[in-house]
């Protein structure tokens, strides 16, 4: 077990994890603590025990779990967190044994998400994955709650308090579904109104705390929440960004990543982790400071290879290099160096991101006669690179829209 006492009145919590050789048990420990953290607890100390499989009802071995329990009633600890989705019965033979209110890793992540969220649909998204993971956890003391009514077949033991509890978790989830679905109705008629508008989008996804929002922020003058911890936005948020060449693309954030997020949060975020689908580019924002950027940068790619879009474009963004060590990041293709906190780099990240682009742009010369000058409008949502009034109209030599140049089409002269 490593300590490490602060001097403060959050709640103190004691992390526990298996080192089953499927991941990286001291890695996975690290993100806990962090998370830990972020959702105001202050760590004390942690045990990783080696085991081939968990104990189906402790977790982990009696052994070990008495020691914690000796440690935590020593240490006054307020809270075990464990780095794994437990069973009922494991939470309470732990809670039991060690007289410690117990969670796990997914209620911890549930729980920092319900305290991030802003936005209606967030709010319904979270609550959402929330009752989708209790309603299995339900316990209750069957027939002793049990619930009577009165007359011929209605004797015996009724509808128990858990039955009920079930029931109207299941018809809540159904109004959420429901609601969500007429979210995502909005949202596919946005991204429709986009498309038909020729918006190009660029989606910022990545893991979480890797300066998402910074680079939003940076780029745009968003005002998005800025904090180092994880999971500090989780609202998509879209911005318009003007690029070096002269053209405009909707800049979107999105939630940030974990290792092995829960399904549930997966599912229940889907509709704006898809964001990325839509996507005409993708900047995948990794730590560059951090000794797990490459893997940070596969698990984004793993799950955006699960959503579909891995046909996507995508840049690397290696930011926060200002805190990284100069070593060589070319084993990443189409990487981009930067650190948003400075604004070095991001030259190079517009210009290549300008480059990735698809090329939906034409450049030609118009001439608009005096009583169709309104429409010179379209040609100026591009570049202008020449204008010039002449005694038959206006003269523009442009580089326009493909959605624009389709309305402008008849006026062209070269």
């Amino acid at each position: 077990m490593t300590e490490n006492y602060s001097e403060n009145n959050k709640e103190r919590a004691f992390l526990i994890a298996l080192d089953t050789g499927d991941y990286d048990a001291e890695a996975s420990m690290n993100e806990l603590w962090e998370l830990a953290k972020t959702g105001g607890a202050e760590v004390v100390s942690y045990a990783i025990q080696k085991r081939p499989s968990p104990e189906a009802a402790t977790f982990i071995g009696k052994g070990l779990l008495g020691d914690i329990a000796d440690f935590c009633e020593l240490n006054e600890i307020d809270l075990i967190i464990c780095d794994s989705e437990l069973s009922p019965v494991q939470v309470r033979n732990i809670e039991n044994i060690t007289n410690t209110r117990t969670v796990d890793r997914t209620t911890l992540i549930l729980d920092i998400f319900a305290s991030r969220a802003r936005s209606s649909e967030g709010k319904l998204q979270v609550e959402l994955a929330q009752l989708k993971y209790s309603l299995p956890r339900l316990g209750g003391k069957g027939t002793a709650l049990s619930r009577l009514g009165g007359g011929i077949g209605t004797r015996g033991p009724g509808e128990t308090k858990l039955e009920t509890d079930r029931r109207h978790i299941r018809h809540r989830i159904d109004s959420l579904r429901r609601e969500l679905d007429k979210v995502e109705r909005r949202r596919l008629q946005l991204h429709e109104r986009r498309r038909k508008n020729g918006a190009v989008c660029v989606a910022i996804v990545g893991y979480t705390n890797a300066g998402k929002s910074t680079l939003m922020n940076r780029l745009t003058n968003a005002g998005v929440l800025e904090e180092d911890k994880l999971f500090a936005t989780l609202d998509p948020t879209a911005r318009k960004l003007n690029l070096p060449d002269g053209r405009q693309v909707m800049l979107i954030d999105t939630v940030g990543l974990v290792r092995r997020l829960p399904h549930q949060l997966v599912d229940a975020f889907k509709s704006t982790l898809e964001e990325a689908l839509w996507a005409d580019v993708i900047l995948n924002v990794c730590d560059a400071s951090s000794p797990e950027c490459a893997e940070h940068i596969k698990v984004t790619l793993d799950l955006l290879n699960e959503l579909g879009a891995s046909d996507k474009p995508v840049i690397n963004v290696l930011n926060k290099c200002d805190k990284a060590d100069k070593g060589d990041f070319d084993f990443f293709e189409n990487s981009v160096k930067i650190s948003a906190l400075t604004g070095e780099g991001l030259d190079s990240l517009l210009s290549e991101l300008a480059r990735a682009l698809p090329d939906n742009t034409k450049r030609v010369q118009l001439l608009f006669p005096f009583d169709r000058l309104s429409l010179a409008s379209f040609a100026r949502r591009g570049i202008v690179h020449a204008e010039e009034y002449r005694e038959d109209g206006l003269f523009l030599d442009a580089t326009v829209e493909i959605s624009d140049y389709k309305k402008i089409i008849d006026y062209i002269v070269s």
